[in-house]
C-alpha cells in the first residue's frame, strides 16, 4: 500500500520546455519549423552525459567545467539539428535559458493535489536532480517549499548521489521511516525517474505529458499525462 508520494520537479511539476524554447528561438526561428520538444531532450541528454562525466549533481556548483557542460549542452544539442553556434552564442544562450528557468509557474492541478495528498494523510515530498543552489532557486520559485515539509525536500546535490543512483532512493525511505513498497515517484525521464526508483523497489507512474515511447519493458504503476489522471492514479 502506497505511503509516500514522491515527485521530480524539472518537466513533472512545471513545464521545462519554456525556457528551452524562449533560450532558443533566436537561433533557429529562421527554419520556419523547428522541433523545440526533440531538441530539448537531446539538450537534456547531453546535459545528464557530461554531468556524469564531471562527477554528478554534487560537482555542479560552479566552476569552468560546470560553465563548459552548460555551454556545450546547446552546442551539442542544436548541431544535432544542423544548427550550427559558436561558444559566445552558447553562453547567450545559456544566460537567457538560466534566467528565464525561475519565471516558472505549477502545472494546472499540481498545487492542489499536493495538498489534497498530505490532507488524506500521504507523506509528500520532492526528489529532484541538480546542484542544489540552482534546483532551490525553482523550488522557491514554485513556493514548493510553502506545501512540502522543508525535510522532505531532497536535492541530489546535496548528496553523494543522483538518480538514477538508488542509494537515493533508500536515503529518502530511511530519513522518512518508509519502505521501498510503500513509496510511489512521479517524474518524466525514464532513465533517471523509471529506472531509478524501481530498480530501488519503489512503485513509479510515469509523467509521461511528452507522449514518449517507453524504453523497456519495465512494468509501471501507472501512466499519466497531467494532474487530474495523475489524482485518479493515486487515489
Amino acid at each position: 500500500m502506497t505511503k509516500a508520494i514522491f515527485f521530480d520537479v524539472d518537466d513533472t511539476l512545471y513545464d521545462h520546455l519554456i525556457p528551452f524554447q524562449k533560450a532558443v528561438k533566436p537561433y533557429v526561428s529562421h527554419m520556419g519549423s523547428f522541433p523545440y520538444e526533440e531538441a530539448y531532450h537531446r539538450m537534456r541528454y547531453y546535459s545528464d552525459k557530461i554531468s556524469v562525466e564531471l562527477g554528478g549533481a554534487g560537482q555542479m556548483e560552479q566552476g569552468s567545467a560546470t560553465e563548459a557542460m552548460k555551454r556545450d549542452r546547446f552546442q551539442f544539442a542544436l548541431n544535432d539539428y544542423g544548427v550550427e553556434i559558436d561558444a559566445v552564442q552558447a553562453e547567450q544562450i545559456q544566460k537567457t535559458y538560466f534566467e528565464c528557468q525561475f519565471d516558472i509557474e505549477l502545472f494546472p492541478n499540481a498545487r492542489e493535489l499536493i495538498v489534497e495528498l498530505q490532507q488524506r494523510g500521504f507523506i509528500v515530498g520532492v526528489l529532484t536532480n541538480g546542484a542544489a543552489a540552482h534546483q532551490w532557486r525553482k523550488i522557491k520559485a514554485l513556493q514548493i517549499d510553502q506545501l512540502i515539509p522543508l525535510e522532505r525536500i531532497f536535492v541530489s546535490g546535496s548528496y553523494e548521489w543522483d538518480k538514477p543512483d538508488i542509494r537515493i532512493f533508500h536515503y529518502i525511505n530511511e530519513q522518512t521511516g518508509t519502505l521501498p513498497e510503500q513509496c510511489t515517484y512521479v517524474g518524466d525521464s525514464w532513465r533517471n525517474d523509471v529506472i531509478g526508483s524501481t530498480s530501488a523497489g519503489w512503485n513509479m507512474i510515469w509523467f509521461n505529458h511528452r507522449k514518449l515511447e517507453r524504453e523497456s519493458n519495465i512494468t509501471l504503476h501507472g501512466e499519466v499525462d497531467n494532474f487530474e489522471k495523475l489524482k485518479y492514479s493515486i487515489l
